[in-house]
């Protein structure tokens, strides 16, 4: 059996690399990352401009299905084969990537946390913390690199879905984790302590 850690958090908190610098104090080869972004729900048969309207910070863009049936079969030991997702086409690539299940199992994504099935795998629930204008910046510098989104976009998005879903979705997650890790990537002591929680595990075959 796999021990399943959820790395959830606001959009732009940091918990990318959070989950990095974790890894990096962890032995090579005993972690798998599972990222929610994989599994938004293909939405190709929309028309493009309706596409670039998706409303990603929405419990509903995601095919949690799927991804509660992949985090099983990895914690029972089980290969899957994870979904590639384009957040430039909003649509799910023909060809996927497979993972193979690892001692370690980082579920990372801002919604991991909404959804009880999901929670109920999680040997181990993180929120990432961070200010709302520190996230914004991070949101902008990133949409504007990976996106392809102009500086208007990113704030009418913003305005209009990231913060209001925030606050109704993601926020009050915070309440279901048993670790918090304010200031993101930039906290060292609450990164080497889940990383010491999870070496911890490692050393001991991961009994529960």
């Amino acid at each position: 059996m796999s021990f399943i850690i959820g790395i959830a958090g606001g959009t732009g908190s940091g918990k990318t690399t959070v989950v990095r610098k974790v890894i990096e104090n962890l032995p090579k080869n005993e972690v798998a990352i599972i990222t929610q972004d994989s599994y938004y729900k293909d939405n190709g048969h929309l028309p493009l401009e309706e596409r670039q309207e998706m409303n990603f910070d929405h419990p509903a863009s995601l095919e949690f299905k799927l991804l509660i049936d992949h985090i099983k079969k990895l914690k029972d030991g089980n290969p899957i084969e994870q979904p590639i997702y384009s957040y430039l086409t909003c649509t799910r690539s023909d060809e996927t990537i497979s993972v193979e299940s690892k001692k370690v199992i980082i579920v990372e994504g801002i919604l991991i946390l909404q959804n009880a099935q999901l929670r109920d795998l999680m040997d181990v629930k993180v929120f990432v913390d961070a200010d709302n204008d520190d996230r914004l910046m991070r949101v902008i510098l990133r949409d504007l690199v990976e996106r392809g989104r102009s500086v208007n976009k990113v704030l009418e998005r913003y305005e209009k879905t990231v913060k209001p879903m925030h606050l109704q979705f993601i926020e009050p997650t915070k309440r279901y984790a048993d670790v918090i890790i304010p200031q993101g990537g930039n906290n060292k002591v609450g990164i080497d302590l889940l990383a010491s929680i999870i070496e911890k595990k490692i050393s001991n075959g991961i009994k529960k």
